[in-house]
């Protein structure tokens, strides 16, 4: 709901008539559908929303919104996406970018959006394959994948991309399933309430080049003892019955099953997206799905200071402080110009 005209949106809203063109059963479906859905819950308007993207497959993305948007060059979205937010704070701005396009080429313009908490809202995709390009490892590909650039196996250690939030200060980390539609949604829209910059990972399947890469996750009946969905408040428990729960061990996490070895309900931890301290949220956004359950929903959602907020105080305090009305006001009077003759 649009509180200031009183208007109710419907994904219909943010939806435009243009035919997805990616691959059929491509994840990116999903997503598109999804973020349709979770604008429309935000209830920011079509014409006060922005979505930037850079290049591979997911950043078609704004060719299938109806707000502005912009398809940007490669790793570069998140710096428009800087600019954008900076010169017009009032609008809502997303950052669409792929593993490749964003933590590659783009890494650093990622790691200094984090830094500076920009209040752009940055959707990761992250199939751990370039598939614009046709099957190249990327960033995110694990250590001894075979793709056409890497026959052999890749001999690289990847990224993690919660690791470089964390890395970088971030105030929020989400990660959903391109096949868990209400809870990617849930964590789209809180990203968009969040004040900062907000990372949400989508683990995405890429059908043509990287087939079936989250399945050990994402099938039904693995999901249940291989996932567990963090609610803040809520006690982390998974497991098909929800009789297994994470509990401290130490200094790490451990995987119990409640009623064994002495464990009960009152031994498993509560989940904490607001704490400042990210010491837990950091273990939990790196637990890989193996020893300890993936963890997906929102893991740090915290407050903290804005750079467009900051750059438009300093600028209006300059402006009055040195009686700047024009950039031609600014120049002559602050006689740092000469003549060339």
């Amino acid at each position: 709901m649009d509180t200031a005209n009183n208007t109710k949106y419907t994904a219909a809203h943010f939806k435009n008539e243009q035919a997805a063109r990616w691959c059929p059963g491509c994840g990116d479906h999903a997503i598109l559908s999804t973020l349709h859905k979770a604008m429309a819950e935000v209830g920011v308007a079509p014409h006060n929303t922005a979505v930037i993207s850079g290049i591979g497959c997911s950043s078609r993305l704004p060719y299938y919104m109806n707000t502005y948007g912009m398809h940007t060059i490669h790793g570069r979205a998140a710096a428009i996406a800087t600019g954008l937010k900076t010169a017009r704070p009032d609008l809502m701005v997303w950052e669409v970018s792929g593993d490749g396009d964003g933590l590659a080429i783009g890494g650093n313009h990622f790691i200094h959006a984090l830094r500076r908490n920009v209040d752009i809202n940055i959707l990761l995709f992250n199939n751990k394959i370039y598939g614009l390009t046709k099957g190249q490892y990327s960033p995110t590909s694990d250590r001894g994948f075979v793709s056409k650039s890497s026959p052999y196996g890749t001999t690289e250690d990847p990224f993690i991309p919660a690791e470089l939030v964390f890395g970088c200060r971030g105030k929020f980390f989400a990660r959903g399933f391109d096949v868990s539609l209400d809870t990617t949604k849930e964590i789209m829209i809180a990203a968009a309430k969040h004040k900062g910059t907000s990372v949400v990972e989508v683990l995405q399947n890429c059908v043509i080049f990287n087939q079936g890469i989250y399945s050990w996750l994402t099938d039904k009946e693995a999901r249940v003892d291989h996932v567990i969905h963090l609610v803040h408040g809520e006690k982390m428990l998974f497991g098909k019955d929800k009789n297994k729960g994470l509990v401290q061990d130490g200094f790490s996490l451990k995987a119990v099953t409640i009623g064994e070895d002495g464990y009960t309900i009152d031994d498993v931890l509560v989940h904490d997206a607001h704490k400042e301290d990210d010491t837990l949220q950091r273990e939990l956004a790196l637990m890989d799905g193996h020893n300890l359950p993936l963890a997906i929903g929102v893991i740090r959602d915290v407050s903290g200071l804005t750079y467009e907020e900051d750059v438009e105080h300093q600028v209006n305090e300059v402006k009055t402080k040195k009686g700047f009305t024009s950039l031609r006001d600014m120049i002559i009077k602050s006689r740092e110009t000469w003549e060339v003759k």
